[in-house]
């Protein structure tokens, strides 16, 4: 407006033409938006799309990750806007009424604790673990094959974040794919933790056609077959030695899943076989048949 009225087009015109109220206009002209303002907005973006993704982030987490996006500010900073605004962890003590916001909706429970599968992606299990190193804390998470009891995806991050569960959903779909086998229908069993109640993991279900089924709140019984596998993992990497450092035992991890677990570790369930050798076998016998 003051560009037009600067070659002669009144602001009263502009202001019709653009359907403007020209008060506001004038208001905005002798208090302009400072810069201190626009900076504030551009945090306070960036503060609420992280807390968006990841609900159970405090408020240090959450300047981390505003931080990462390129908005830096101090963590008193953050604590004020997010104070202002309600963002609170959804793991936090309650606010007043509106201190708590909920997560996504839960799936309901498709498999009560039958962890069967007549074939390979008819049903997979998936949670999260972590373990501390000197570093800090490495967390995984695994999703595994009830049918042959394959890990078919896992990935391993040094932030519990939603993106932890959405890559090891991806990876698995993308092992299955370049396997040439089909994950559509496909039920995905999680316990009820935030990163697999996150909108990012919804939607990963949701590309891939896949279904997603949950267990009760504090039931460790009803993802039983999934805490088995980290058990295993727990008394044959995870509590060997002490780590030093979040890649030494990253490479642990990785190496007993492909080597040991998947390729050495007979199963009884499988009839004595390693989960490879199950897939291969039963695979070729289902090719045979058909």
């Amino acid at each position: 407006m003051t560009e037009l009225a600067g070659v002669g087009i009144p602001v009263t015109v502009t202001c019709r033409v653009l359907k403007l109220a020209r008060q506001p206009y004038c208001r905005w002209l002798r208090h302009p938006i400072t810069s201190a303002e626009v900076a504030g907005a551009y945090r306070a973006n960036a503060l609420f799309d992280a807390h968006r993704d990841d609900p159970e982030f405090g408020h240090r987490l959450l300047v981390d990750e505003a931080r990462q996006a390129g908005q830096s500010m101090a963590d008193r900073t953050a604590w004020r806007i997010c104070t202002r605004n309600g963002w609170w962890s959804v793991f936090g003590k309650k606010r007043g009424k509106n201190g708590k916001r909920p997560g996504p909706p839960a799936h309901d429970d498709l498999v009560n604790r039958d962890f069967t599968a007549a074939q390979s992606n008819t049903l997979w299990l998936s949670d999260i673990t972590e373990h501390a190193t000197s570093e800090g804390k490495l967390y995984l998470c695994a999703i595994k094959d009830v049918y042959s009891n394959r890990i078919v995806g896992y990935s391993i991050s040094d932030r519990m974040k939603s993106s932890l569960a959405v890559n090891a959903l991806n990876s698995a779909v993308a092992r299955r794919r370049i396997e040439g086998s089909h994950v559509a229908g496909c039920v995905v069993h999680t316990d009820r933790g935030s990163q697999f109640r996150s909108r990012k993991f919804l939607a990963a279900l949701r590309t891939h056609d896949l279904v997603g089924s949950m267990g009760q709140v504090a039931s460790a019984g009803d993802n039983a077959a999934m805490e088995s596998f980290f058990a295993l993992l727990q008394k044959n990497v995870l509590d060997r030695k002490r780590w030093a450092t979040r890649e030494d035992l990253r490479i642990a991890i990785i190496t007993w899943i492909e080597r040991t677990y998947h390729r050495r570790r007979r199963q009884t369930r499988l009839g004595r076989l390693t989960p490879i050798e199950y897939e291969a076998i039963m695979t070729t016998q289902v090719a045979l048949a058909a």
